[in-house]
């Protein structure tokens, strides 16, 4: 499978979860880079001082610090000139029905995903 995107943003606060992640995203051939944040405030900090410019964030939802609801709240703030061309993909082990249908009322929200994400889904988001 060809390269689709320059640059992914993984954030998650769980180690073991962005390493299953990233080996998929890796093996799958889904990005030239892939950069790591288990902090989402770093992860918001590198975006605003544009150290990282993402094609593709995965976004979890539920981190201790800062939950990707109030992630994207802050990203939505900072009216980044290529926001609106970033995809981000909810990546969470959440099962509540709330957390589902809140993603998919974030402009910014192209689709939420189960964890753990496979290669199945990642074919589907090549398509």
């Amino acid at each position: 499978m060809p390269i689709r995107y320059k640059t992914c943003l993984l954030v998650d606060d769980n180690y073991i979860d962005n390493f299953v992640t990233r080996k998929i995203l890796e093996s799958g051939n889904f990005a030239e880079e892939i950069i790591v944040q288990q902090s989402p405030q770093d992860a918001l900090e590198s975006l605003r001082d544009g150290s990282v410019k993402p094609d593709v964030i995965f976004l979890d939802i539920r981190m201790p610090t800062m939950s990707g609801f109030e992630f994207l709240e802050a990203y939505d703030a900072m009216n980044l000139d290529n926001s609106d061309k970033v995809k981000i993909f909810m990546l969470s082990s959440s099962l509540d029905p709330t957390d589902i249908a809140n993603s998919g009322k974030s402009r910014h929200v192209a689709r939420f995903i189960h964890k753990p994400l496979t290669y199945e889904v990642l074919e589907e988001l090549n398509t």
